[in-house]
């Protein structure tokens, strides 16, 4: 029976990739735009948009026809900030030391599969332990389901700072990590780390310029790079084609993050105007990530959720985010979508959206945010981000015109990933 249902799987992938199917949709987003076009007919052709028609058109051939014309449209949604690898649960940080490399994989299909169906067709892994570039690598040959994965393999981090592995361990345990371990103390050593992550097969490099809050560590937002560093950090990367994202909360790392040439900043929740500047006049971009600020801040009032050291950092910043995000785009700041889907459960991404509308942004712009806005972060505007003819066919549907209610974008009805249907309801 499995053996069945496996040919069966298999034939339809193949199927859904070599044949001309034609999307009859209600309502098509128009990304650059930023509004909605009215009926239209995709016209897929293996992988890619082939054509983009007003109205409804019928195939002259015996290409299938898909209906959607009580659907709204949009290009696939990118989150750029995920941790593919797991996810929230109260013994997350028992599994350091009991999960083995196959425990993180499977666990990680998992939720490749669950993002993908949640419309997400792209995303960019904000640091795991390597199981993140095997699974972008399965991905993209076919044989694992899940969205398109960027990574950043293994965060770059300081001794005792947000992204040290050995953070609450006991002291003979501990050891003494590296940069082969994404540990640095110095420019030198940050070159070593960068060239290793590069090695590793990383996308783009991650750093944790300031304290977290979900390291077991006491400081939630002191700077913990120095400028040499960051400078070392940015240049080496640059040199061998990798931009830097940085995991930031409070304002000083963040500062000498922007300064020394960092694309992202993740979270952001202390920023001040001085950074709020410098990012417009760098275009540097806030990834706000609301959803995990919201979801900590939950969890930290419940006994048990989080280790102790951890629960006053959660209330105390989790829940300032989505104002820093409203401070931040009535400011000015270029905004990216991204969630930090892992911190909370997978598949949920889309609340993002109406956290971001919330808190000033609309819908429209957000939906920007999460496909054009992106898609140029990545590299890839001119293949992802927009549905248009010789683009990527990553589309996915909601019931409702998410521009008159954003909680549509929640329950996403239809997927596509590189012409490939994996969900249609």
């Amino acid at each position: 029976m499995k053996k069945t249902l496996l040919i069966l799987a298999l034939f339809l992938a193949f199927w859904s990739w070599s044949q001309t199917t034609y999307l009859q949709c209600g309502q098509v987003f128009d990304s650059q735009k930023a509004k909605m076009m009215g009926p239209h007919t995709l016209i897929i052709n293996g992988n890619k948009i082939a054509e983009v028609k007003k109205g409804y058109v019928l195939p002259e051939d015996n290409s299938p026809v898909i209906d959607l014309k009580s659907k709204t449209v949009y290009p696939g949604f990118i989150d750029m900030h995920v941790h593919i690898e797991g996810e929230y649960s109260p013994d997350r940080y028992l599994k350091a030391f009991t999960n083995n490399p196959p425990d993180t994989a499977y666990e990680a299909g998992a939720i490749a599969e669950r993002t993908l169906l949640a419309g997400f067709t792209t995303v960019r892994d904000m640091g795991g332990t390597g199981v993140n570039v095997a699974l972008r690598n399965a991905i993209h040959r076919g044989i694992a389901r899940g969205p398109r994965i960027f990574t950043a393999e293994k965060a770059i981090g300081t001794t005792g700072g947000h992204a040290d592995p050995t953070n609450g361990f006991r002291a003979d345990l501990q050891g003494d990590p590296g940069p082969k371990e994404g540990v640095i103390n110095s420019a030198e050593e940050a070159r070593k780390a960068v060239r290793q992550r590069y090695k590793n097969g990383a996308d783009w490099i991650k750093i944790t310029a300031t304290g977290g809050v979900l390291s077991v560590a006491k400081n939630g937002q002191n700077p913990q790079f120095t400028e040499e560093e960051l400078a070392s950090i940015v240049k080496t990367a640059t040199d061998y084609g990798l931009k830097v994202a940085a995991h930031a909360h409070g304002d000083e790392g963040m500062y000498r993050a922007v300064s020394n040439g960092v694309k992202t900043i993740e979270h952001g929740t202390l920023i001040e105007k001085r950074t709020m500047e410098l990012m417009k006049e760098k275009e540097a971009y806030l990834v706000a990530t609301i959803s995990a600020g919201k979801f900590v801040a939950e969890q930290a009032k419940k006994p048990g959720a989080y280790p102790a050291v951890i629960v006053p950092k959660a209330i105390a910043i989790g829940a300032q985010i989505q104002e820093t995000f409203s401070k931040a785009y009535e400011y000015g700041v270029p905004i990216a979508f991204g969630t930090d889907a892992g911190v909370f459960p997978h598949g949920e991404n889309a609340k993002e959206f109406v956290y971001m509308n919330e808190g000033g942004m609309p819908v429209s712009e957000v939906l920007q945010s999460a496909t054009l806005v992106n898609a140029k972060l990545l590299d890839k505007e001119n293949q992802l981000g927009q549905i248009k003819e010789g683009f990527l066919a990553d589309i996915v549907a909601t019931e409702e015109n998410a521009l008159e209610n954003v909680n549509t974008l929640t329950e996403v009805t239809f997927v596509m990933k590189n012409g490939v249907i994996y969900k249609n309801n």
